[in-house]
């Protein structure tokens, strides 16, 4: 029985672990490949933001209207109006951790 408690408790370390990289990583990729034009906390204001006529990324993961994830990851992988697609130059799954940290609200 202790035996099953430990093991429970590395699986569950472990993940927790592994989500917190995964965050980490989807932060990384925002600050590298959106930040300048969305800025740091995802407002868009920014030169390029405000030139583009950006809207807050708070709306996406506003309560009761968040955008869903798969929406994020298609405008992401194939852009949408300005905003180029980053198919190209984001694998699937990073693609698939970025959308997850901006319907996140950035966390």
């Amino acid at each position: 029985m202790m035996r099953r408690v430990i093991r429970m408790a590395l699986v569950l370390a472990v993940s927790l672990a592994a989500a917190s990289a995964r965050a980490e990583s989807a932060a990384a990729i925002f600050e590298k490949k959106c930040a300048t034009c969305h800025g740091k906390d995802g407002k868009g204001h920014t030169k390029l933001g405000e030139k583009l006529g950006l809207t807050d990324l708070a709306a996406v993961s506003a309560p009761g209207r968040a955008t869903p994830a798969a929406d994020v990851e298609k405008i992401v992988r194939d852009g949408k109006g300005k905003m180029p697609g980053f198919k190209d130059k984001l694998s699937d799954a990073e693609i698939k951790e970025l959308a997850a940290y901006v319907v996140a609200g950035l966390k």
